[in-house]
């Protein structure tokens, strides 16, 4: 059965080649067709020998992922609807802000962590995408915007990255390899909602990439009744794993904190977090809650005033993050597993 070519890292091919008699620098010629030069057919390989794009045709096929509805927001922010091969949908969306121009990519068709205030979980859990079908949603964009105008990823789409462990990391390779897109490893970030395992392993790979953590409270009851993997990795759990990420890779950790209004937006919520975070290199995003359908409410301003205004005296260095794309559902936690609209079937 022939596979998909994007679904191979450049040492895996390497292998490939190396278990087929083939020179292994044709590895990075073909890496220049397929994420540089964007071709769609092995024959246009042209300084491959014939018997080089026969093999490659004999092995492997190029995919591509079909955009089937583009919306624009009043601010720019752009929500994109990817039609997969077997039926299955997913949103992704472009974010520009200032100078950045920053894609936020989806890792798996649903979620299976149920996440209150998240709607990418409340169609349930379909299946992990390939690396593939992330691959492709980058390039579907570069199409769209051009690959220069990209500053960042951010693998906080659809779907928990490091559940889909394998497949992220792969397309992270492809991303940031030279002979792939180049595309600057500190410019990538991965969210989690705390799957300690897969941090720790995650820092075993060195890979650069920044990390953001779905935090949204400093204490279990309270982080339980939003988030239910806390039950199953407590906060003492959590950090100790993110103690041990940080302590290898050396660099600063984002916490991602929704504020939602009469849940965890009190004075004493600021100082458990700022005691939480004490010792930890950080910045915290302070996200107002976007609605998802869920029995939560946005925080007024006076609670995200001061809810800040007490990090600020703790110490505690934090963004208040402007919501962007809200009027297309195209906001923090709003992206979804997608479905086709009627009048596109």
């Amino acid at each position: 059965m022939k596979q998909d070519i994007k679904n191979y890292t450049l040492k895996k091919f390497e292998g490939f080649l190396k278990e087929n008699n083939l020179p292994s620098y044709c590895g990075s010629q073909i890496f220049s067709w397929l994420y540089q030069k964007r071709v769609e057919e092995f024959d246009q390989m042209s300084n491959l020998a014939k018997k080089t794009r026969q093999i490659l045709a004999k092995n492997f096929f190029l995919s591509k992922i079909e955009l089937k509805k583009r919306e624009v927001s009043k601010d720019g922010t752009e929500k994109l609807l990817f039609a997969l091969a077997d039926n299955n949908f997913v949103e992704a969306a472009l974010i520009p802000e200032g100078r950045r121009l920053t894609f936020c990519v989806s890792s798996q068709v649903g979620c299976k962590f149920g996440c209150k205030f998240c709607f990418s979980g409340k169609g349930g859990f379909k299946r992990n995408l390939s690396c593939a079908e992330i691959i492709n949603q980058y390039l579907a964009v570069v199409d769209l915007a051009g690959a220069s105008k990209i500053t960042n990823i951010v693998f906080m789409g659809v779907g928990e990255p490091l559940d889909n462990f394998i497949n992220t990391i792969k397309a992270i390779r492809l991303l940031i390899n030279p002979k792939g897109f180049g595309f600057s490893k500190r410019r990538i970030s991965i969210s989690t909602c705390g799957l300690t395992r897969e941090i720790e392993r995650l820092a075993k790979l060195d890979l650069g990439i920044k990390l953001s953590v779905s935090l949204h409270a400093a204490d279990d009851i309270t982080r339980s009744k939003i988030m239910p993997i806390n039950k199953r990795y407590p906060l003492r759990v959590l950090f100790n794993s993110l103690n041990r990420f940080q302590q290898n890779q050396k660099q600063e950790i984002t916490f991602e904190y929704v504020l939602i209004a009469g849940l965890n937006t009190a004075r004493g919520h600021a100082l458990k977090l700022a005691r939480l975070l004490r010792g930890i290199k950080c910045k915290v995003n302070l996200i107002p809650y976007n609605e998802c359908g869920a029995d939560l409410r946005p925080p007024t301003e006076k609670e995200v005033f001061s809810f800040s205004e007490e990090l600020k005296k703790q110490g505690v260095f934090f963004t208040v993050r402007k919501p962007k794309g809200r009027d297309i559902k195209a906001a923090c936690g709003q992206l979804s597993r997608g479905t086709l609209p009627v009048s596109f079937r």
